[in-house]
């Protein structure tokens, strides 16, 4: 081999191990970046994963997990800034376009007026674009009936909207139907009918372990025992890792008075491994139901420092500062 053809071979090599190197690297910070935001840490998630999309910017499904870090923090405008990212990498990605609703309709949650009439557009958009690009996302469907149930006309919203949304996921999938019509009932505070609509969910052979912790935090915050019990049998055979269905075990037995030390126990454990996040019972209401059972045991001094301390991790948490007001009588 001539000697130039050698020396040309060798910076192919150089630069093919420099970029196995980088590509390991990359991969190495995105994994770090899972496991922190498993670990509910965040604030480091953010830290590797931004490291991983400066090494890699194409990777759509980095810009997604950073979408998901920043609504945990309720960093919204971080959060949208990710998640738009990631569409505009793959416009065709359902996901991509859910989770953009979703960080759309947070920022929604915690904006003016005028501004969250137009961020609601922006969220319903996202939402049926994802439904248009996958029939199946199941998820997206539901979020895009919630919305139509809870938002006003001038938001895009309408029960007529709903309606059609709501027989669309039945004919694909009975639980998803009847949760879906649950839903929004409990959107407009009909009680009876969601009670009703969520029994025949749970009777349905549901998929979606979200979609059974739901219906449990639904049943968790009415003081429903039985349907508490209903939903940890059928969370427990789609996911019995899953911490939720413990906890709402542990909730329906202080309802019932039964294997009290088990579930004092067992909402301890909860508190120490479980995930911080959206869609799982927070620290709050553990210390909330902590609180309960130390009222149905008559220690009223515990209950109530219990809810004292639900209330300074979430001021704003009614069940709390209800059950505060009456350990206090």
């Amino acid at each position: 081999m001539a000697k130039g053809a050698k020396g040309y071979l060798t910076i192919l090599l150089l630069a093919s191990a420099a970029m196995a190197a980088a590509g390991v690297k990359q991969d190495a910070d995105l994994e770090a970046g899972r496991r922190a935001y498993e670990a509910s840490d965040y604030a480091k998630a953010i830290q590797a994963l931004e490291a991983a999309a400066a090494k890699d910017p194409q990777n759509g499904d980095v810009h997604l997990l950073l979408a998901k870090s920043f609504l945990e923090l309720r960093e919204h405008d971080a959060a949208i800034r990710s998640a738009e990212r990631a569409v505009s990498l793959d416009p065709q990605n359902s996901i991509y376009h859910e989770w953009l609703g979703r960080a759309y309709g947070d920022k929604a949650d915690h904006a003016s007026w005028f501004s969250a009439i137009s961020l609601a557009k922006k969220t319903r958009k996202e939402f049926e674009t994802a439904v248009q690009l996958d029939g199946k996302n199941f998820s997206a469907r539901q979020a895009l009936i919630e919305f139509d149930c809870s938002a006003p006309g001038i938001a895009g919203g309408g029960d007529d909207k709903a309606a059609k949304e709501i027989e669309k996921i039945a004919s694909l999938d009975q639980a998803e139907g009847h949760y879906a019509r649950g839903n929004c009932r409990r959107q407009k505070k009909d009680f009876a009918e969601t009670d009703a609509e969520f029994t025949k969910a749970l009777e349905s052979s549901p998929k979606s372990v979200d979609l059974v912790y739901d219906i449990g935090d639904y049943a968790m915050k009415r003081d429903q025992a039985d349907r508490l019990l209903a939903v940890v049998q059928a969370g427990e055979k789609l996911d019995p890792k899953d911490p939720r269905g413990s906890f709402y075990l542990a909730a329906a037995q202080i309802l019932r008075g039964e294997k009290i030390t088990e579930a004092e126990k067992t909402i301890y454990g909860y508190l120490a491994k479980a995930p911080k996040r959206s869609g799982y019972p927070s620290p709050a209401m553990a210390h909330y139901w902590l609180g309960r059972l130390a009222e149905s045991q008559k220690s009223r001094d515990v209950a109530i420092s219990e809810y004292e301390i639900a209330l300074k991790l979430e001021p704003k948490n009614r069940y709390a500062a209800e059950a505060l007001k009456r350990a206090k009588k």
